[in-house]
């Protein structure tokens, strides 16, 4: 067999070329079971798929005996072009490289007979399942009992990747709790309905190949015969299916089995041991346990932890050496995760050099910590950095906004992966859609969006009943709620819509001399809308929570900053921000994520946000099993992304929950050597000294935790900018018409005389940069930036 690498015929040594001692060795192990335990930025894809080409020029497999697994079809694909590289596109295409659901798809297509299937069976996404649940639900009444298609889907995915099927779950329910009885007879019918329609779910497709395998021994041969190399990646990912999945695949066949089959085929095995057996085919998986963040996805850390019990004779190999960041930040990065226990002592190092100190920042508030991160970004922009090459990160989709606001007033671009951003999510157009019908009742786009939000039972037959009698009528949507009574709707309907319409007009009578935040808060409780949200057993709900909390918080430092600022006023404020959401730049964009989201991927810098107690770790981790080590892995995996700039920051308030509460800095923080970080503080925090660290991290090293400690001096000037308003009225500043051009001279209210040096973009996106003579180079939204020309 010819193996091709950079289009040149390669032997064994040039399959090994480039790599380390310990990536060599394992691309050569020969045995049953290798776990390759790989560090973060350690080359693992390389020894993967050196490994599958090593495999076939030794002559121990043919293509179609390789299975390589991996999570995403992105990895797959990655997988499959680097292993096409090296042994050429026919070989490629002879083996299984894919994810865990498109192999047993595969599976489950050619073997759906046997199960009592059809070839042809349909496969429900979320959007499916969660519909049929809705359908389900509805009939049973179980809406009425708080129950909800994503809580109900989300507990029935949990049992499935847990191999718990509806009658082995009835079988252990507490039957004398009415909705675990209820929930039961949801499960049941759900069930019924997709072996009627001849479907399978997404969680399904694992859990019913594990069935197969385990009910028809003969089936399980067939694959166990044909896979002799199982590879997986990602391996500290694996949930219960999964794993069972893979055990099922690396099972010898037993004698009696390998008989039966070549009996009815025809052929005798080679693969025959000297008991008759088939042995259990090879398998490597490759992973870290100190990257395991998924446990709220099912992910099960003690399947990599335990690998040598599960595998008796396994070996394992450590892959150490990073290819991807500075010393200074793997340092950083070993000194975190040394603190968890129960996993595989390794130490990451590189030969690059120790790099550049990690920065750390200690903020008065988020808008403080948010405004440091946006004038780090311009000056590494400055020194040409990409913004593609920049990323932030953070805990908890609600923290984006504060970043987003001021990246919006810096004309940094942006883009939010793995989320919506805050104005833009549904839950936040929710509440500021109820906010729009208190300050302007003839606006039936928002009226509409809310009319049945939280679930009142008025559905689109009911809308266009009123709409009807709105136009015939010549009213409002608003007036014609007032008129339900002569629409004939039924008492339950009208009822519902009598009483939005009076919370709604009582709300707007009492706004005019009512702060904005009591306003919202009024209106999130009476409607019901955030009662719902906290009361629903969707775990994403939580979230949605925390963010309209978090918008409440939004109102509170509106009506701070400008007192007599009106609903209107906020709106307006409101609508600016959402309208300037599309800036752009030809060096693209910076990243803003979860720690989640970020894994697998990496930047040159990497600003970790709101490094901070009850958000990182988060406050939830402490009632959870392994909780506080899961967060700590989730640090470890943020620290880890970053090639060449490592910033971490807190703030020393935080706006949470419509108050702002004193924010105590995380406990990770002090497990890294103070070597390491220069410390940095707000301008208008008391004695900020550059390099030392924050007041509250040197208290907890002494004494433990004080919340006291942790609260600094009020600040002399705050570090928000105030772009957004007039310092004297407290008003929106509108330039209006101010048009600039390079060459003209300005004054702006914080930064003193500057230079136009260019301009871009058009009307209320106009953008001007600047060289100001104190403080270099700005650039500036020219609407709202409160400046003059001089």
């Amino acid at each position: 067999m010819t193996f091709i690498l950079d289009g040149v015929t390669t032997p064994e040594e040039r399959l090994l070329s480039g790599l380390n001692p310990q990536q060599r060795e394992a691309v050569l192990y020969r045995g049953e079971a290798l776990l390759i335990v790989a560090g973060a930025g350690s080359g693992k894809t390389s020894v993967l798929t050196r490994r599958i080409a090593g495999l076939l020029q030794a002559r121990e497999a043919w293509p179609s005996q390789i299975l390589a697994i991996t999570f995403t079809n992105k990895a797959a694909n990655e997988m499959r072009e680097r292993v096409e590289a090296i042994v050429g596109r026919e070989a490629a295409d002879g083996m299984w490289i894919s994810t865990f659901h498109s192999a047993c798809v595969r599976i489950l297509r050619r073997e759906a007979e046997t199960i009592g299937y059809t070839k042809t069976f349909t496969i429900y996404d979320s959007a499916d399942s969660r519909a049929l649940i809705k359908r389900i639900l509805k009939e049973t009444d179980a809406d009425t009992m708080g129950f909800t298609p994503g809580s109900v889907a989300a507990r029935i995915s949990k049992l499935k990747n847990e191999l718990a099927d509806v009658d082995s779950f009835a079988r252990q329910a507490n039957f004398n709790d009415p909705k675990e009885a209820l929930f039961v007879e949801i499960f049941r019918r759900y069930s019924s309905e997709l072996e009627r329609a001849k479907a399978f779910d997404f969680d399904d497709l694992i859990a019913q190949t594990v069935y197969l395998f385990r009910a028809f021994p003969k089936v399980a041969a067939l694959y166990q015969r044909r896979f002799r190399h199982v590879l997986v990646d990602e391996y500290q990912d694996t949930n219960h299916a999964q794993y069972s999945l893979i055990r099922e695949l690396t099972r010898p066949v037993e004698a009696h089995v390998a008989a039966e089959l070549e009996a009815e085929q025809g052929y005798s095995s080679s693969q025959r041991a000297a008991d008759g057996a088939i042995p259990a085919a090879s398998l490597t998986v490759v992973g870290d346990s100190d990257q395991s963040i998924y446990a709220f996805r099912g992910a099960d850390i003690r399947n990599i932890v335990e690998f040598e019990r599960d595998f008796p004779g396994a070996k394992v190999i450590l892959l150490e050496q990073n290819y991807r960041s500075t010393q200074n930040i793997l340092d950083a990065a070993n000194a975190v995760i040394s603190n968890n226990f129960d996993r595989k002592d390794k130490k990451l190092f590189t030969t690059v050099g120790g790099g550049d100190k990690i920065v750390g920042y200690t903020g008065y508030s988020g808008h403080d910590e948010a405004q440091f991160v946006a004038d780090e970004i311009t000056a590494l922009h400055d020194r040409g950095v990409d913004y593609r090459d920049i990323a932030v990160f953070y805990r908890t989709n609600s923290q984006t906004r504060a970043l987003e606001e001021i990246f919006i007033r810096s004309a940094i671009p942006y883009r939010v992966l793995g989320g919506t951003k805050f104005y833009e999510r549904a839950e936040i157009k929710d509440a500021m859609a109820y906010l729009i019908t208190v300050a302007n009742p003839d606006d039936p786009m928002a009226l509409r969006r809310i009319m049945n939000v939280p679930k009142r039972g008025i559905g689109p037959a009911t809308e266009a009943a009123l709409q009807l009698h709105a136009d015939t009528r010549g009213i409002t949507l608003r007036e014609a709620m007032r008129e339900a009574d002569q629409l004939g709707l039924g008492p339950k309907v009208t009822g519902a819509l009598r009483e939005l319409a009076t919370l709604l007009d009582e709300e707007m009578e009492r706004a005019p001399r009512t702060p904005v935040p009591d306003t919202l808060k009024a209106l999130l409780e009476r409607s019901g809308y955030l009662e719902a949200l906290r009361n629903s057993r969707d775990p994403q709900d939580e979230a949605r929570a925390e963010n309209v909390e978090e918008l409440v918080a939004v109102t509170r430092e509106f009506q701070r900053s400008t007192p007599d600022g009106t609903l209107l006023d906020f709106l307006t404020e409101v609508s600016l921000v959402a309208a300037a959401d599309e800036l752009d730049d030809s060096s693209g964009t910076v990243s803003l994520m979860t720690l989640h989201t970020a894994k697998g991927l990496e930047f040159d810098a990497v600003f970790i946000t709101g490094v901070e107690e009850d958000l990182l770790p988060h406050r939830m981790s402490a009632s959870e099993p392994g909780g506080p080590s899961e967060e700590r892995r989730l640090f470890y995996v943020g620290i880890t992304r970053a090639r060449k700039k490592l910033y971490l920051s807190l703030a020393m308030t935080r706006a949470q929950f419509g108050d702002v509460t004193v924010a105590m800095p995380s406990r990770y923080l002090q497990e890294i050597p103070a070597e390491l970080i220069e410390w940095k503080q707000s301008p208008g925090m008391a004695n900020s000294r550059g390099g030392s660290q924050p007041r509250a991290l040197n208290a907890r090293r002494e004494r433990g935790f004080n919340l006291r400690d942790s609260l600094p001096p009020a600040p002399s000037k705050p570090r928000v900018k105030t772009e957004w308003t007039n310092q004297v009225t407290g008003k929106m500043r509108d330039n209006g018409d101010l048009t600039l051009a390079a060459g003209d001279r300005i004054r702006h209210t914080d930064f003193g005389e500057g230079r136009v040096t260019s301009v871009s973009g058009q009307g209320a996106k106009s953008i001007a940069e600047v060289q100001f003579d104190q403080v270099g180079r700005k650039r500036l939204l020219i609407k709202i930036a409160p400046i003059e020309k001089l």
